[in-house]
């Protein structure tokens, strides 16, 4: 192997190192976020929350999961379960990053950090702090939106690359 073939492996040895921490990165600062405005949620908000516009901050605990689903579980199967989706969506984005577009890396980034996020949350106490209400929606926080943006921009990333193939086949 000569010495230019070496350095294309080591560099493409790093990418991959590199793209996994970058979403780690970015997925730990979307759970930061998260967790911070949880805080101040369970601290700062007012018994009846306040207008705040469009979206109006009021402070909710939901036992379950998307939409209350699960509500009546133990805490402990909801925690155990939702840990394991959190561990299968880090393993998912482990494999992925490597090869991912930027888009798709961020999509990464937004399901693992509000993945991680609510788990943490969830943790402590078996109920995930919700602070935002649009009342015609169910209270929610920032990790349930970073988690929903996510899981639209991987959409949005899988049928980016299929149009593209797709004209391309149509030209020969």
């Amino acid at each position: 192997m000569s010495a230019t073939e070496a350095g294309a492996v080591q560099q493409q040895g790093r990418r991959p190192a590199a793209r996994r921490a970058a979403v780690l990165a970015i997925a730990t600062a979307v759970a930061a976020v998260d967790l911070s405005l949880k805080a101040w949620a369970r601290g700062g908000l007012p018994a009846g929350g306040f207008e705040a516009g469009p979206v109006d901050l009021r402070l909710a605990y939901n036992p379950g999961v998307a939409f209350s689903v699960a509500a009546e579980a133990p805490p402990s199967v909801v925690i155990a379960g939702t840990g394991l989706v959190t561990a299968g969506v880090a393993a998912l984005v482990w494999m992925g990053a490597p090869t991912a577009t930027r888009l798709r890396l961020a999509a990464f980034a937004a399901v693992l950090g509000g993945a991680v996020a609510n788990l943490t949350d969830r943790a402590g106490d078996g109920v995930v702090t919700d602070y935002l209400h649009s009342g015609w929606w169910p209270t929610f926080n920032l990790a349930d939106t970073a988690i929903v943006t996510g899981a639209i921009l991987l959409v949005l990333s899988s049928i980016g690359p299929s149009r593209a193939a797709g004209k391309h086949e149509a030209r020969r």
